[in-house]
């Protein structure tokens, strides 16, 4: 193998294949990125840990062809540093990577070693790349940090056939946040599935600077996820089993609605949460008939903050209390100036929307605190 290619691609695309790679690789070769370049002036970078695979391609000036299995973050931390063109060159057991005046020559892995990748299926619909990106970060907020429930850790994928939809969802028990996303060429029956959020994530964030993205989502449980944007394929294995019914759990009416301006809102939460002993103490937020929303932290003999900022309420006045940390994710999730509370009773979950009128913009459940006078 030896050819010339431009530094800023190669690392670009070293990059994306590289997030793939595992902390812990299962079997040596797993930490190695495969590099393959053809005779159509290409380089395919993959990479690959038996649950995700990433795939890209790059123009290269290919006078060789020929493959090799790298050692990936090595190779990931070397271009990165690099300037002006690279060349690359196998001989024998050693690749040899040259730019400017610098020059690294890497071991190679046991190519005969390293496993297929996966084939994914049939293309299920194409989205706005960043579009799919922005919903993907928006309910990513809410997915559970825990290891106990391994489905709350992923992000829940729905096509609906007959709506043309695709409503992405995520939940940790305490909140769940819910968008829906209209796209084109879909074809699948219904389904349901749920994707690893973090891969999910990454995936949605390196094929954001598209135009388009086509999805392939798995029949079954456990099943292959599929991400192809202009000049990547990531696919992912499905985790097993369903989230929790979001529809029953979102309240339809209210009897309190307020609005209030997200960054004035941010600020006063992060402010008199400074206060608060434990990371996730409450914040007290109330909501006054004369346009104003107090905000209160720390209690008893502990240090105490109070704050105030300006909101609209609709219907009689309201004190309840939120987790700031889980307030502060969904007011940040949220795209638009202002948010929109819709209250039941301080006893039951609150839901925040953006102030417009998008029925498919995300919706963010949260629970609220008990506290005692």
């Amino acid at each position: 193998m030896k050819l010339r290619i431009d530094h800023a691609d190669l690392a670009a695309a070293v990059s994306y294949a590289a997030r793939t790679l595992p902390s812990r690789p299962p079997a040596p070769v797993l930490a190695g990125l495969l590099l393959d370049a053809t005779g159509d002036e290409r380089l395919r970078i993959r990479a690959f840990d038996y649950e995700v695979s990433a795939d890209t391609t790059v123009p290269a000036a290919v006078t060789t062809p020929g493959r090799a299995l790298v050692p990936g973050r090595l190779l990931a931390d070397i271009t990165a540093a690099l300037r002006d063109d690279v060349h690359l060159d196998l001989d024998g057991t050693r690749l040899t990577v040259r730019a400017g005046s610098a020059r690294f020559t890497l071991p190679l892995l046991p190519l005969e070693e390293y496993p297929a990748l996966p084939e994914p299926g049939d293309i299920t619909g194409t989205l706005s790349a960043p579009a799919f990106a922005e919903a993907v970060a928006q309910v990513a907020c809410a997915v559970s940090r825990e290891e106990a429930l391994p489905v709350l850790n992923g992000v829940g994928l729905r096509h609906d056939h007959e709506a043309g939809t695709l409503t992405l969802s995520a939940t940790d028990r305490y909140r769940y946040a819910v968008r829906t996303l209209p796209w084109k060429d879909a074809h699948l029956p219904d389904t349901n599935t749920v994707i690893p959020g973090r891969a999910l994530l990454d995936a949605a964030k390196a094929a954001a600077d598209g135009a388009t993205v086509d999805l392939v989502l798995p029949a079954d449980s456990n099943g292959l996820f599929a991400l192809h944007g202009e000049h990547h394929t990531t696919t992912i294995r499905s985790l097993n089993g369903e989230l929790p019914k979001y529809a029953s759990l979102f309240p339809t009416e209210f009897a309190h609605t307020a609005t209030v301006e997200i960054a004035a809102l941010k600020a006063a939460v992060q402010r008199v949460a400074l206060v608060s002993p434990k990371k996730d103490g409450p914040v007290r937020l109330t909501f006054t008939g004369d346009g104003t929303l107090a905000l209160e932290s720390g209690t008893g003999d502990d240090a105490q903050a109070l704050d105030a900022v300006d909101t609209a309420l609709d219907g009689a006045e309201l004190a309840i209390s939120f987790n700031p940390t889980f307030l502060l994710d969904g007011l940040s999730a949220l795209t638009t100036e202002a948010v929109t509370f819709g209250f039941t009773s301080p006893t039951k979950p609150a839901v925040l929307r953006g102030h417009s009128s998008d029925d498919q913009a995300l919706r963010y459940l949260l629970m609220p605190i008990r506290q005692t006078d």
